[in-house]
Order: C-alpha cells, then structure tokens, then sequence
C-alpha cells in the first residue's frame, strides 16, 4: 500500500521528501509554492533535481501537488480569473519541473453565476493555462468538496461532468482525487459499513475507480452533509477509527495512494495520525 502525508518544501525542495519518510510514509504530497499568496514563477532548477533524486533514492511515489488555495478558474470576477489561469498554468509547470505524477486542483467557486456557467468558465479557463503544455505524464485531479457556499465539485455528478468537458473541449487528461472528510460533510456516508459501499458503487459508477489514483485521508470535525470542511485527526472525527478501517481494507480502494491533510495542532501528530492509518490498514510493511 501506500500511505503517506501533506509535506513541507520550506528550507529546500527535497526537505519535503525527506520529512516524508522519516514519518514513515511511501508517498507525499507538497504546495510547490505558498498556498495563499498568487505565485507565477517557477522552481530552480537545481532544487528540482534535487527532489527527483530523493524521491527515487527513498522510493516515495507517486508525487502529489496540490494547488495554490487562492485559485478560482471559475470566477466570474475577470481579473481573479486571469490571475487564476496565470497561477494554475506556473502550478502545472512546477509540478512537472519536479516530475510529480499528480496536480490535484479545487475546482472553484460558482459565485456570482449559475453552476453549469461556472463549469464552463473552469474548462474554459483550465484550457487557457494547459495550452501548449505537454503534460509528459503529469495527470490532473479534480478533488470533490466539502458542499460550502457557492463552491463546485461537492457532488460526484458535477465532478464527472468537469471532466468530460476538458475531455472534448480541452483534451486534457484528468482524474479524480476523493477526500473522506469532504465526501462525509457534502452528504456521501463514507463512516458506516453501508454507506461506505454506496459511496463505492456511486464513484464506480460516476467517476469510475479506475481515474481515482489518489484519496485524501482525513477525518472529520462535522457530521454528514454539514457542508463544513474541517478536518480532523484520524480516529476522533465523525468518520472514526472503524469508518477508516473499513476504507484502507477495501478492496476495491488497496490500490490507492492515501495521503493525510490532517491538523498538526501539537508536535509528533503528524507522525501519530499516518501511523494510527498504517496499524488500520493492518500494515506496518508498505510495498
């Protein structure tokens, strides 16, 4: 399996890697820049290569980039829009600069227009910044969300849609990242035996399984269908200890790369909630 956790690039590129197995994880996640201010430019190169090779000496694959918290390539605001579409088109070539495998993107706000329109502007706007881009294996994720406010994305439907439109209009090859805490708080029952095969059966049928390489792995602070993205340790949110324990040992899920965004609200929980998915996972050798 492989399980591994959100880590930080500050210092150097490669800290992040290196951070990542010390704790014990097989795979990681990064932001390739800060998340909350606008960042166009690239990486250094040397600090790239640098990364490549820690990553293949401690065998951590694959690579997740998460984008920049401030993007919105469904804006209706202009000027947001056009910042968005210059942030993601500097996201994509920074992950691909680090050779990472994945860039998983939020995908944005409806605010201001109706959803359908909003799905439009995002595939308009994604196409705008992977022009010309040649991807050289880097795939990107559409994560589902929480349900909060005027944000897409919180149902499995709107999310297939999204992607089938950058699939005609854009020829962009895409996925899908699912977050547990995400899918709880939006209305998908993912804590309970049952629920958890509904959830199963619905994203194998929408989404299919198969473009859904990774699973953020977080528990939840609100219960099912708040619409209130908080994550939460594993094991004390609304998801539990038997909810987790039932997702890592699917079998239809065993191939995923699960990755914490869980809080560090004291030292050593990081190292604490990845270790609390490997003992649920009933694993301590991951291969």
């Amino acid at each position: 399996m492989r399980i591994g956790i959100h880590t930080s690039i500050a210092g150097e590129l490669k800290n992040a890697a290196l951070r990542a197995s010390e704790l014990g994880a097989n795979t990681f996640q990064i932001f390739s820049c800060s998340p909350r201010s606008w960042n166009f430019a690239g990486v250094n190169p040397d600090a790239a290569i640098e990364l490549r090779r820690t990553r293949e000496k401690l065998d951590l694959q694959p690579l997740v980039v998460h984008d920049n918290y401030l993007i919105n390539l469904a804006a209706a605001d202009e000027t947001i829009r056009r910042k968005s579409i210059a942030a993601f088109r500097a996201e994509i070539g920074r992950a691909l600069a680090v050779g990472a495998d994945y860039l998983v993107m939020h995908p944005g706000s409806s605010k201001g227009q109706a959803v359908q329109q909003a799905i439009a502007t995002l595939v308009s706007s994604l196409a705008a910044a992977a022009g010309g881009v040649r991807f050289d294996g880097l795939t990107i994720l559409l994560e589902n969300t929480a349900g909060a406010g005027a944000t897409i994305g919180r149902t499995f439907e709107e999310l297939r849609e999204i992607h089938d439109q950058l699939v005609q209009q854009a020829d962009i090859e895409a996925g899908y990242c699912l977050d547990t805490a995400h899918c709880l708080a939006s209305g998908y029952d993912v804590a309970t035996g049952e629920g958890l095969e509904r959830t199963i059966a619905a994203a194998s049928q929408t989404l299919g399984l198969s473009r859904i390489p990774v699973i953020h792995t977080n528990d939840s602070k609100a219960p099912l269908g708040s619409q209130v993205d908080r994550h939460e340790h594993i094991g004390r949110g609304y998801i539990g200890k038997d909810g987790f324990r039932r997702i890592l040992q699917h079998p239809k899920l065993r191939g995923k790369a699960f990755i914490l965004e869980t809080p560090i609200d004291k030292p050593g929980d990081d190292r604490r909630n990845l270790n609390a998915l490997k003992r649920l996972a009933k694993t301590d050798r991951m291969v």
